[in-house]
């Protein structure tokens, strides 16, 4: 039999965290230091590996009670390699050390179980109920998975150069950085988003390190969630412009 499709075949590599392609992640399992992975995204395995569902404690349950961040995952265990794949979301391994990395959760899609992840708030500058954003601190040692929606940009920061970027697009950024959430309008307008411009909240990088943004808005279906209320329908809140968009695409 002929094809072109035997052109993809495994990748073979002595890393144990690689990329089968721009789209599929491949971890290679050994018995110890098991991976927690996002739920239902393993589509293939080889060898003796076993997928457990991850114990949340009281404290992570609550957080996700109240902000709606939080991570759903499985831990990957035993000898074998695992493919990780997320609706064609492009994949980027990062190192996380001592500098911390803070994350959207929706963009996770595997990290090493040595890894800590804690929720935290970022505030907004005008000090409206319901208008901050909650993201994952993820700490320790060891690799995570992201995805993205397309080829990100990575933009450094430096105490003489900040960053702005859009609220909806960013995906994760230098835990040691200085972040305000903020929207480039007149107090007594910030209820609508920039007039007819179609911009709304963003966050504001301070300090050294790096902001990742990506090309898109819009989080994978999903993860979809149609906001509600007042501050939901003006592009500020958890949900903000993201339940706006989702909600038109997707339901």
């Amino acid at each position: 039999m002929q094809s072109p499709i035997f052109a993809y075949n495994e990748q073979q590599t002595q890393e144990r965290w690689s990329l089968q392609n721009k789209q599929m992640l491949r971890v290679a399992l050994e018995g110890h230091d098991d991976i927690l992975a996002r739920k239902g995204t393993m589509v293939a395995y080889q060898g003796l590996v076993e997928f457990d569902a991850e114990f949340q404690s009281n404290q992570q349950s609550r957080a996700r009670a109240q902000t709606g961040e939080g991570l759903d995952l499985m831990r990957c265990h035993g000898q074998g390699t695992v493919y990780l794949a997320n609706l064609k979301q492009h994949v980027h391994v990062m190192e996380v050390d001592q500098d911390g990395l803070t994350v959207d959760s929706s963009y996770v899609l595997a990290m090493d179980s040595s890894l800590h992840h804690e929720v935290i708030a970022v505030d907004s500058l005008y000090g409206i109920s319901g208008s901050g954003k909650y993201q994952l601190n993820i700490s320790g040692r060891g690799k995570v998975a992201l995805m993205t929606s397309g080829m990100p940009l990575l933009l450094q920061v430096t105490p003489d150069k900040y960053v702005n970027c859009d609220a909806d697009a960013i995906v994760a950024w230098s835990t040691g950085l200085r972040v305000q959430m903020q929207a480039q309008t007149h107090s007594s307008g910030v209820w609508r988003r920039r007039g007819s411009t179609g911009e709304g909240w963003e966050l504001s990088f301070m300090g050294t390190g790096f902001a990742l943004v990506q090309p898109s808005e819009l989080l994978p279906p999903q993860g979809a969630q149609i906001g509600s209320g007042l501050a939901a329908q003006y592009g500020m809140g958890q949900q903000g412009a993201r339940g706006q968009n989702q909600g038109n695409a997707w339901s």
